[in-house]
């Protein structure tokens, strides 16, 4: 059953109606808090937004619910809706391709497209991934115009949910955001993340990888990801009808780099060495962790199954560095923050609270 918390008066009534599905979680709570002093800010949740002015509960893949709830907007908010940013979506890291990737993105982003029908939407602004993109090589960058060559089920399921999408652009304006990967000073994406523990905790497996070390991932700090879909929002009604932007910072650092840098902030040293693994004895490793971890007791593992999957290997050499001419051309923007320079700031609050650190990351700590 959908639900309601929304009131209008006073000035907030003069302010442009922006609607945030998945408000309620992180990302949507840090942009909620960016936009509302400028725009009347609606989240669109499966729980309440304890930051959003105006939160409505409701199940994405469930049409009829979502076709009521956003009948209620258009009554309590006006049928003027400046833009639809929709972020609401399922991610696992399993890599299995999971009923729910159908049921929830690429289901329940037609779903919403089918009930902004009762509405007048200026701009829909769609949360993608650069992954749906074929990896290049270093000192390849990648553009809008590399082909859409997902190599996963997640990234699969954004490239089908664009699809979907693509088949709305003669109802509404669209802009397809497709991001690096997300961190900041306290969070990050789980490949990263897992580095760090890795190397946090000095294990063996912190120097063994199975890939090109001189590859590397784009990343994106939350902060000028907020700002892109600010931006986007601010240009709604003078951007393309229909366009996808990578947003990304430009330099791409290389997995060795990632692991010199990590071994100088957590250890002190300069060299992290890191032993080259042929991909069919990691796939063989990875593949025997993950089948014994059921009878592994939960005293030895803790619980925790085995990040590193038999899939994982196979992308360990892609290389994602961007192109973001579109980005500055469109919307003037450009990252204010780098990766590098952001590390020690991560592994500062690593260092000060290591407990919460892994909490935050989602990763079970060590003894």
């Amino acid at each position: 059953m959908a639900t309601s918390t929304s009131a209008v008066s006073g000035e907030g009534a003069t302010r442009p109606v922006v609607l945030i599905t998945g408000g309620a979680g992180n990302i949507g709570t840090a942009l909620v808090d960016a936009l509302q002093s400028e725009y009347r800010v609606v989240s669109l949740d499966i729980d309440e937004s304890k930051k959003a002015e105006f939160s409505e509960t409701f199940d994405l893949t469930d049409p009829d619910l979502v076709r009521e709830t956003i009948g209620r907007v258009a009554r309590e908010h006006g049928r003027e809706i400046a833009a639809v940013v929709h972020l609401a979506a399922y991610f696992d890291f399993t890599g299995e391709h999971s009923p729910l990737y159908e049921k929830v993105n690429v289901k329940g982003t037609r779903n919403l497209l089918n009930a902004l029908d009762q509405v007048e939407v200026e701009r829909f602004i769609y949360s993608s991934t650069m992954l749906v993109h074929r990896p290049g090589e270093p000192g390849q960058r990648i553009d809008e115009s590399t082909p859409i060559e997902p190599k996963w089920a997640y990234p699969e399921s954004k490239a089908e949910t664009e699809s979907v999408i693509a088949e709305f652009a003669d109802r509404l304006p669209i802009t397809v955001l497709r991001l690096a990967g997300l961190y900041d000073e306290s969070h990050c994406v789980p490949t990263l993340a897992h580095q760090i523990a890795r190397i946090y905790e000095a294990t063996l497996k912190s120097h063994l990888y199975s890939g090109d070390p001189d590859v590397g991932q784009a990343f994106l700090h939350q902060e000028d990801m907020v700002d892109a879909f600010a931006r986007c929002i601010r240009r709604r009604n003078a951007l393309l009808p229909h366009a996808a932007i990578l947003i990304g910072e430009e330099a791409s650092e290389s997995y060795q780099a990632l692991q010199d840098r990590l071994g100088e902030l957590i250890h002190g040293r300069e060299h992290w060495q890191t032993l080259s693994v042929p991909k069919p004895l990691a796939k063989m490793g990875a593949w025997a962790e993950e089948k014994a971890e059921p009878i592994v007791p939960d005293q030895i593992d803790n619980g925790e199954k085995p990040f590193i999957r038999p899939f994982m290997i196979d992308m360990a050499s892609d290389h994602y560095q961007l192109d973001i001419t579109r980005a500055r051309d469109y919307l003037g923007w450009e990252p204010r923050h780098r990766l590098r320079d952001s590390l020690e700031a991560m592994v500062g609050n690593l260092k000060a609270d290591p407990h919460r650190w892994y909490q935050a990351n989602g990763i079970t700590p060590p003894d």
